[in-house]
Order: structure tokens, then C-alpha cells, then sequence
């Protein structure tokens, strides 16, 4: 397995250029087609009837700004990955809301590559709920890059935030191709009390063997916590030195709602390094 097609979501955020240089990193590491898309945040539905603006000039004034923004940041992209020499790479430029266009695009790639939401930074195409969002519905493994920090390396001491549940085993096998290339893997395993049953008579030693197995060098850990197991998890990782937490994600939509688990959720809020999840 190997990540062939990478999905990048480009805006005009202030840490886009940081999201484009880590997938094209991962895209030129393992050989793969990077695609920047630019969502305008207007959901495609409102351009069905073809007569945008008749009714109010406002709002199509207002599309147009929003358009602008997009092509701009898809300008940037080209000239970024030209200039870090990715082989293979394309833009697409999408009229419809952040959610649905990037969860479309996201059936035809490999791994999303999108920023957390900063609030201080709010944005007039990206609802507040974008990671969430696609994390719950694409079906796909999000890397999530933190909007503050910087990240010189990702994958190469990565954590593994496990639970034996299939949203884990989903985000660990979705992240095999960095878990390969990585120096040592940490697997972390919080409360195995709570579930006994999932983890053996030795917790963290069939999925050890089942890593190893893939050629991943790793160490098991286990962790006795009464506090917040998405603060435990932030603490442990921090003093691992990780560059990467590997975890299952939490949850489910009700309509437009996320409601998320509570160790995603305080991750999501507080992460400090580079998230990949998967649902």
C-alpha cells in the first residue's frame, strides 16, 4: 500500500504554504500525484438555475469575491509545488462549500491533507466544523496540521494513539505508508481496564506483531489516566518528542452537527503536532 493520489486543501489562510510544503513532501517521498484544491465555499447547488445575481447584485458580487479567492490561492499552489519540483501535480478549482467539495474530490485520493481551524483566523469559505467534517464523512485518512508550530519532520517518530477499536485499526493501517519510513513508533495504549478484552493477557502485543510484520520498528507503552484522555494523549506525545499522532476519530453528523467523541474533540481543539484520523 502507498499513497498514490494526495488531496491538499489550498485557501488564502496564513498557513496554506506550510499545508502545500508538508503533501508535497509526502507526495515527492513516495512518488504521488499532489492535487491543490481551492474551494470557493459556495455550495455547487446555488449555481443550478443559472441565473445567479438576478435577484440581487450583491450576491453575485459576492460569489465573485469568493471565486477570486480561490483562483488566487490556486496560483500560489502552482507556483509552490513548481518550485519544491513536484513531478506530478494538478489544480482544481471547485464551486461548492469546503465539506462537500474537498469530501468529493476525496473519493479519488489516498490522503487529505487540510489545517486545523484556528478562530482567531476565521474564514469566509471554510466553516468552523471543516475537519470534523471530513474526517467523519470522507472515508479517508486526514492529516490535520496544527495552525501554530513548525513541523521539520513528520512520520519520523510517530505515536500511535491505540484503542484496539476499528476506528484505530482503520487510522493505523491508513497510515502505514509514513509508519514504514518512520525511525521508531511509539503505540500507546491509555486505560486498558476499561476494555480488557480488546487488548489480550499482554496489551499492545498483537499489534506490535502485526506492525513489525509490516517492517515498522516499535515500542508499547501502556498508561493508567484519570484525567482527559485527549490531554493524556497531547502530554504523552510531547514528551516522546512525536511528530506525528496517529488516532481513530470519534463520532458521528446529524445533518450539518458534528458531534464528536471527547478525546477527537479536545485533540482537534488542543493538538500541538501533525493529527492523521481516520473514522
Amino acid at each position: 500500500m502507498a499513497y498514490k493520489t494526495i488531496l491538499v486543501h489550498v485557501d488564502e489562510s496564513e498557513r496554506c504554504q506550510l499545508r502545500v510544503d508538508i503533501a508535497a513532501d509526502i507526495a515527492r517521498k513516495s512518488e504521488s500525484h499532489l492535487i491543490g484544491a481551492a474551494i470557493t465555499g459556495v455550495s455547487r447547488f446555488i449555481y443550478q438555475d443559472g441565473n445567479l445575481g438576478a435577484a440581487d447584485p450583491n450576491l453575485s458580487l459576492h460569489l465573485n469575491y469568493l471565486k477570486e479567492r480561490a483562483e488566487a490561492a490556486a496560483a500560489k499552489f502552482r507556483v509552490r509545488t513548481d518550485a519544491l519540483g513536484v513531478r506530478s501535480s494538478e489544480l482544481a478549482v471547485v464551486n461548492d462549500e469546503a465539506g462537500g467539495g474537498m469530501g468529493l474530490l476525496a473519493r479519488y485520493s489516498d490522503l487529505l491533507v487540510i489545517g486545523q481551524t484556528n478562530r482567531d483566523e476565521p474564514s469566509p469559505s471554510v466553516l468552523p466544523d471543516f475537519p470534523e467534517y471530513l474526517v467523519l464523512n470522507t472515508g479517508r485518512p486526514v492529516l490535520v496540521i496544527p495552525y501554530a508550530g513548525s513541523f521539520p519532520t513528520i512520520g519520523k517518530r510517530p505515536m500511535i494513539a491505540w484503542d484496539a477499536s476499528r476506528a484505530a485499526t482503520r487510522a493505523l493501517t491508513d497510515a502505514l505508508p509514513l509508519l514504514k519510513e518512520a525511525d521508531l513508533v511509539q503505540v500507546a495504549i491509555f486505560n486498558v481496564k476499561a476494555d480488557p478484552d480488546a487488548h489480550g493477557d499482554q496489551p499492545g502485543a498483537d499489534i506490535a506483531t502485526y506492525l513489525a510484520r509490516h517492517g515498522v520498528k516499535v515500542e508499547v507503552s501502556v498508561h493508567k489516566t484519570k484525567t482527559d484522555i485527549g490531554n493524556a494523549i497531547l502530554s504523552l506525545a510531547h514528551d516522546l518528542d512525536s511528530d506525528l499522532l496517529v488516532m481513530g476519530g470519534y463520532g458521528h453528523s446529524r445533518f450539518r452537527e458534528m458531534i464528536m467523541g471527547g478525546a477527537t474533540r479536545t485533540i482537534l481543539e488542543s493538538m500541538t503536532i501533525p493529527v492523521l484520523m481516520s473514522h
